[in-house]
């Protein structure tokens, strides 16, 4: 096997307001899904100028048209939460209809599919929740089960990565996602402030305080990943590295530096033949769409000059478990 250059790694977790429904209404947060189409048809734009390969988690929901036909298409396992306001069957079940541009997303999603070097991961079917209480292995296991059948259904192709919602992975349920021929799945940072937890820890001030922190300071390190550490699993962890914050009026004197973090970041990733895994949610985008692309594209930019000066390779989430299943194989 060729030795490997640096890496940079994107992957975008796809939910609209099924990922959003137990923090803020659709009318606070109309404008952000308004603009998720928009914004989805800016940066794919930008991903083919840049050549970017990138995972798009999509949750399963998203790619049926109306309450009516996802009603019809449901696993009969369903995910057992003791806290009623994380089920998204019972808010579905309490609607005869629901607003179609915050829910469903066929045709965006078909459009993604259409783009060159763009993958199409899952985000479960459910936005489902592995570590709040009340829900089962088995139900996970049907919820994934399902979330690869209609991601088969609706585009032709099998399903290599997966996104824990909430970042929420749960190490007792990685055998499911190996039995069902799922290769990879997007872990945490190495620092605690990322651990996985339940939204309850999740949500801590200490916790919020210090990741908003660590966008634009060097608390954390820069979580990149050489490619013989991410190798010895069965099923591959390949890490986040930065989630990419919105832009933001309120810290606007600062956004030089979040953006000197990330270039820092895929600098020494680049230099010293590690992965950088950059992601973030289309509708994080969908509120100040100029403004947002901007500084995406810088970062763009930058790995345009990474990859001519140190061969930096863009891949999905796919593309490197399979270059890891390589590397696990010949070593």
């Amino acid at each position: 096997m060729q030795k490997q250059n640096g890496i940079f790694t994107i992957s975008l977790d796809f939910e609209l307001y099924w990922g959003m429904r137990d923090v803020i209404s659709t009318v606070e947060y109309a404008d952000n899904m308004n603009g998720v189409p928009n914004a989805i048809d800016k940066v794919l734009k930008s991903f083919q100028q840049y050549d970017i390969h990138a995972t798009w988690a999509i949750v399963g929901f998203l790619y049926f048209s109306s309450i009516e036909e996802l009603k019809n298409n449901m696993p009969k396992k369903k995910p057992g939460y003791r806290n009623e306001q994380l089920d998204l069957y019972h808010y579905i079940d309490t609607h005869d209809s629901l607003e179609p541009a915050y829910h469903f997303a066929p045709d965006v999603i078909g459009k993604i599919d259409n783009n060159k070097n763009q993958e199409i991961g899952t985000h479960t079917f459910s936005h489902y929740y592995c570590l709040e209480n009340g829900q089962t292995e088995d139900e996970f296991y049907a919820d994934i089960e399902y979330a690869i059948k209609i991601a088969k259904k609706r585009t032709g192709k099998g399903i290599k990565s997966l996104v824990f919602p909430r970042n929420q992975w749960n190490e007792a349920y990685l055998s499911v996602l190996s039995s069902l021929g799922i290769l990879c799945y997007r872990g945490n940072e190495k620092s605690w402030i990322y651990d996985a937890a339940d939204l309850e820890k999740k949500t801590s001030p200490t916790r919020r305080v210090l990741r908003l922190l660590d966008s634009y300071f060097n608390f954390t390190g820069h979580n990149t990943y050489p490619l013989q550490e991410l190798s010895s699993k069965k099923i591959f962890n390949i890490p986040a590295s930065r989630f990419l914050r919105p832009a933001s009026q309120q810290f606007n004197l600062l956004e030089k530096m979040r953006l000197r973090r990330i270039k820092r970041s895929m600098t020494y990733a680049a230099k010293n033949n590690q992965l950088f895994h950059l992601w973030w949610h289309p509708h994080n985008f969908g509120k100040d769409i100029d403004s947002n692309m901007a500084f995406l594209e810088k970062i763009l930019e930058h790995y345009n000059e990474l990859s001519v000066n140190y061969n930096m390779q863009s891949l999905n989430m796919g593309e490197v478990a399979l270059l890891l299943k390589e590397l696990k194989y010949n070593t």
